[in-house]
């Protein structure tokens, strides 16, 4: 006669001990994680803004398109939104005004932290320019987080 062999199933599963081990592990690696990857959103921010605001930047070339064409920076007063709208002191009828030189609306030109771009015209840091800069992360102008248009003295 033929014994029949019973084998027992093994059950295989984690430990109380392992599952907490693989959590901690885990929760380390995120605890170092985590703030670089909230640095690097913070740099890439920054590093956007100073491509609108810098001197090649998409901003700065809009407003030397409207120079070329008007012959003038627009004012401080007209400020960033000449470049979407005909200024009140254009007249239409001469066609110098060849815009809009950027894309979308005046009201979707914010920076990165949704806050508008500051622009004065005539300059006081680019005397011979215009000042263009964003109040950066903290959002108050005249700290060090400022992203501007001109170097420091």
């Amino acid at each position: 006669m033929m014994k029949t062999r019973h084998k027992r199933a093994r059950k295989s599963a984690f430990t109380l001990i392992e599952v907490l081990m693989v959590a901690g592990i885990l929760a380390l690696l995120a605890a170092f994680a985590v703030p670089a990857l909230m640095k690097q959103g913070t740099r890439a921010k920054e590093d956007l803004c100073k491509a609108a605001v810098g001197r090649n930047g998409t901003i700065a070339k809009a407003l030397l398109n409207y120079q070329f064409d008007v012959g003038t920076l627009p004012d401080s007063d007209d400020g960033l939104r000449a470049l979407f709208e005909i200024p009140s002191g254009l007249d239409e009828d001469d066609k110098i005004w060849n815009g809009p030189y950027l894309l979308g609306t005046y009201e979707e030109l914010l920076d990165p932290w949704k806050e508008e771009f500051q622009y004065k015209s005539p300059g006081e840091f680019n005397e011979d320019g215009y000042d263009l800069w964003s109040t950066g992360e903290d959002r108050k102008d005249g700290t060090d987080k400022d992203i501007k248009n001109w170097l420091d003295r």
